[in-house]
């Protein structure tokens, strides 16, 4: 069946008008049209096949990470897939850790009946031995269960984030992921200081301390990371129509993700400073944001000429790109790297590149 296009353009929209919560279930546009159920069912099926997949294209990336990092889920576990949507979020899980773990029960929890019916179906179709349970939110198990939440925090009000954080405080593990933003980025770190206290940070952060996006300085930053299309986005012909349909850039998927456990030891620790969004690159140097061990920012420049294999890795970073140093990496530290951006390995500080790029006025 071919997606409906019209609709899908329609959904699109609603989702890219920040600000506004949406008043009901996004499937529910096709019965309010007086279109019926069956409309509504071929508008979540047509949203799986295109939209969804591109989220599940960010949780590939966040969850390649974590295995590569060694972090997996606890031995046995019940799992909550909470706004599931078509349950994109539980079965990219499944197909990263469900071999490796024994779960007790995924729940779906979702305001939408007729999301939870197609979730359902197509986790009974794709793996029929993870006993599936639809429960309303006070049936949701109450506490040491591994959470997942995708895409949901643009559509919560102050009093619905209150309550979910305050049930999330409970539970084992809470792996989340939104769109990268910078409004979505520094809602997702406000949600990451309401609970540290109360989990381990295991990423994208290479600290445990205060986030620094909530200092001043660093309000326009926001951490954000691209997560890699698979190929069969660029070369086959249904990717192509999507495109052309929907004005949608297959080239990087932005994505903010936060993930705790309350084991101290989930995952190896990062190996340096993470580099946030993306480099700017020139054809002398790069310039990157990074976090850095030390729970601070730090602006680094790399000149292509003496470290041309850093300066490529910052051209054309993987998802999880790390800067590997001694932080602090230079004799300023603190608030003060907001103001003088120190040396790294491969970098120079401002004064020094702007020395050797600056030309001599001619003698005369």
């Amino acid at each position: 069946m071919a997606p409906d296009w019209q609709a899908l353009r329609q959904l699109r929209q609603g989702f890219l008008q920040e600000g506004e919560l949406p008043a009901r279930a996004y499937w529910e546009g096709p019965l309010r049209a007086g279109r019926g159920e069956e409309a509504a069912r071929r508008l979540l099926a047509s949203y799986d096949a295109t939209l969804a997949q591109r989220i599940g294209w960010k949780w590939d990336a966040v969850l390649h990470e974590l295995r590569a990092r060694g972090w997996s889920p606890p031995p046995a576990v019940a799992v909550v897939d909470w706004g599931c949507g078509t349950a994109v979020a539980a079965r990219r899980f499944l197909h990263h850790f469900g071999a490796c773990c024994h779960i007790t029960g995924l729940f779906l929890y979702d305001r939408s009946p007729l999301a939870v019916q197609f979730a359902r179906a197509q986790l009974a179709r794709e793996w029929p031995e993870v006993p599936v349970v639809v429960a309303p939110a006070e049936r949701l198990p109450h506490q040491q269960a591994l959470v997942l939440l995708s895409h949901v925090l643009g559509e919560l009000d102050a009093s619905q984030l209150r309550r979910l954080l305050a049930w999330l405080r409970l539970q084992q593990a809470v792996l989340w992921v939104e769109a990268g933003t910078h409004a979505l980025s520094h809602r997702l770190v406000a949600v990451r200081e309401q609970l540290r206290s109360h989990f381990h940070v295991v990423a994208p952060c290479p600290h445990q301390a205060a986030c620094p996006l909530l200092q001043p300085p660093h309000a326009r930053h926001w951490c954000h990371h691209f997560a890699p299309s698979p190929p069969e986005a660029f070369t086959t012909a249904f990717w192509a129509t999507c495109r052309r349909q929907l004005g949608i850039d297959l080239r990087r998927l932005p994505v903010s993700y936060l993930v705790l456990d309350k084991r101290p030891h989930g995952a190896q620790a990062p190996p340096g400073a993470r580099l946030l969004g993306a480099a700017r690159c020139s054809q002398v140097e790069a310039r990157a944001t990074v976090c850095a061990p030390d729970g601070q920012l730090y602006t680094v420049r790399v000149l292509k000429s003496t470290h041309p294999q850093l300066y490529r890795r910052l051209k054309h970073p993987g998802f999880a790109e790390f800067l590997e140093s001694t932080w602090p990496p230079g004799p300023t530290a603190g608030a003060a790297a907001a103001q003088t951006p120190p040396p790294v390995p491969g970098g120079e500080t401002g004064r020094r590149r702007r020395s050797r790029g600056r030309k001599r006025p001619a003698e005369p």
